[in-house]
């Protein structure tokens, strides 16, 4: 029976990374060391942000949650990746193949609305910080965290809804780690030219409209940071957002390169490549970089691990 509309492939074969048997053992290793150190670091921050009062704050709000979203982030298809390392075989049903899609593209557009949230708030914090507790109340905080899972529920469906109206006739074999948007659309025996033309509209509104406020954002940021006096307050400024602006570079960045290109302008190892930044670098690094940079989150820990011990 066909598991989609008019799709008569019931599952896929994913290539993988590379299909050098050499590499296979070494890769397995690697990302497995990837994936745990991601679940300890985003678990960790979690529960830091959970059990120190001095954390609940918007800031530490808007981290609370991109934390939560890199764990299940990086669970969509990190443990499916591990398998196929170790497999002569690498299949994926068609049904899964579908879920996997839909939530890839659910927590990964949610990312890029809660890194928005985030430059908001260092936009108030800095260049309003006498409004920030009034700007930045509690309800307009939830708002822009249910607006940004709201708007990747209705892209996640969007991109979905797109691909299961696409028929698979014989060709089942996806050139990537996982089932990603444009590799699946390769199969397709059918014309895709609707698939491409959401691909880019919606990749579009949820990378351009994203980085366009973050822009302005930091634009208002910077001309604030310049008009300070202090040296020690343009310092602790730019050391507030330091990490943030990390984490937008290496997220918007790599998810440009894959989406926005013309696909036939890049070769779909290039584009394997770029996926590994934004499906298990960033959610590896995010939690590094806002613990080993920040001081209040040094402080949580340190308080936390002193009451457990004594």
């Amino acid at each position: 029976m066909a598991p989609g509309n008019g799709s008569f492939v019931t599952e896929f074969i994913l290539l993988g990374l590379t299909d050098n048997p050499d590499l296979q053992l070494p890769l397995f290793f690697l990302f497995l060391a990837i994936y745990i150190i991601t679940i300890l670091g985003n678990l960790g921050l979690i529960t830091l942000i959970g059990l120190n009062s001095h954390l609940h704050t918007p800031m530490y709000f808007f981290l609370f949650n991109l934390s939560f979203i890199d764990l299940c982030y990086s669970s969509v298809f990190t443990p499916k990746m591990l398998t196929h390392f170790l497999s002569e075989k690498n299949t994926i049903s068609y049904h899964g193949c579908m879920a996997q899609l839909y939530f890839f593209c659910f927590f990964g557009i949610t990312e890029c609305y809660v890194l928005t949230s985030m430059a908001y708030d260092r936009y108030v914090a800095i260049c309003k910080p006498l409004l920030y507790n009034i700007v930045m109340s509690p309800q307009v905080c939830s708002t822009l965290i249910f607006d940004s899972y709201l708007m990747a529920f209705s892209s996640a469906m969007a991109h979905t809804g797109c691909m299961l109206r696409v028929t698979f006739c014989d060709a089942n074999t996806i050139n990537h780690y996982f089932c990603d948007i444009l590799p699946v659309l390769q199969l397709s025996c059918t014309s895709t030219y609707v698939n491409e033309l959401v691909v880019f509209i919606v990749g579009s509104i949820n990378i351009i409209m994203p980085s366009v406020t973050i822009f302005v954002s930091y634009g208002f940021i910077l001309c604030s940071i310049l008009h300070m006096k202090s040296t020690k307050g343009r310092s602790k400024a730019f050391r507030t957002c330091s990490s943030h602006i990390m984490a937008v570079l290496l997220f918007f960045g790599s998810g440009v390169f894959m989406y926005l290109n013309p696909s036939s302008a890049k070769s779909m190892n290039e584009g394997k490549t770029s996926s590994v930044f934004y499906t298990n670098v960033f959610p590896l690094v995010n939690p590094l970089i806002y613990s080993l940079r920040n001081k209040d989150v040094k402080f949580a820990l340190s308080k936390t691990l002193s009451s457990r011990m004594f």
